[in-house]
């Protein structure tokens, strides 16, 4: 008996390719699931054309990442709380156990000021679901550093119910991603998989290209109690062929199953 973890793919690292080509992508590679990243793409958006993708490959979807990057602030609703509502509708009707969502952006002055207790009243209304809070990093422009996001990009600071560790925004933000991960303790309900090599921007490699601990993350997760999933976030727009793209996700699934093979707490 071993200690499973289901390893998703996420829809953006097969962009610019669309959502229904990481479905399709998933099925021939044999991840266990797919994370959905809410989009401009309408396919992300709709249920029904995820259920019927989910169906037709079987690969179902057990991660739903909230709209919360710069390009899909209008996505939904310009509200976050609705798009963050939405995301979680869109999870139960799914029955993906996990949304994804960020820290507020500094500008969104009254989502961040109640974006605790806000939190909070979601997650109470849907009972069955972790809305975990991702790691995030500063940005190095033109020799400065400044940080979008309040009250600050690491949400341990502030402190959740769940959270979601991604160890290339570990690297962009120069942070130790054990110790990270000891941070969220029992609350760390998913790990966004993807490397960097700490030069200070959001990289998101194929792991083991990078310098992240990705494989001592991945081994730990049985020690730590991990229940939740893992999604292989990486960046494959620079791929010259869908081939060489495919090349990069298998990589990355063998990279993850490599390292999350390991005795269950029964076997122990």
């Amino acid at each position: 008996m071993t200690y499973r973890v289901p390893v998703l793919l996420s829809t953006s690292s097969v962009f610019p390719e669309r959502t229904a080509a990481a479905f399709q992508l998933a099925a021939e590679l044999g991840y266990d699931g797919i994370e959905v990243m809410v989009w401009t793409d309408p396919v992300s958006q709709d249920a029904g054309a995820l259920r019927g993708l989910a169906e037709h490959y079987g690969v179902p979807v057990l991660s739903v990442h909230a709209p919360c990057l710069l390009v899909t602030q209008r996505v939904w609703s310009p509200d976050p709380w609705e798009r963050l509502r939405k995301a979680a509708e869109l999870a139960e009707t799914l029955e993906a156990p996990t949304v994804v969502v960020h820290p507020p952006f500094t500008w969104q002055r009254d989502y961040a000021r109640n974006f605790a207790d806000g939190l909070d009243t979601i997650a109470g209304q849907f009972g069955g679901l972790h809305f975990g809070v991702e790691n995030m990093y500063p940005v190095r422009m033109a020799g400065r550093q400044f940080v979008p996001y309040a009250p600050g990009w690491d949400p341990t600071e502030i402190g959740y119910a769940s959270y979601t560790l991604d160890l290339s925004h570990c690297a962009a933000s120069h942070t130790d991603a054990m110790a990270m991960a000891d941070r969220m303790g029992s609350g760390l309900a998913h790990v966004h998989l993807g490397d960097g090599t700490g030069e200070g921007r959001d990289e998101h490699l194929v792991p083991g290209r990078g310098g992240q601990p990705c494989a001592e993350m991945l081994r730990s997760l049985a020690g730590r109690g991990f229940s939740g999933t893992v999604a292989v976030e990486v960046t494959t727009r620079g791929a010259k062929s869908r081939a060489v793209r495919e090349a990069d996700l298998r990589e990355s699934l063998e990279f993850a199953r490599a390292h999350l093979t390991a005795p269950s707490p029964v076997d122990a």
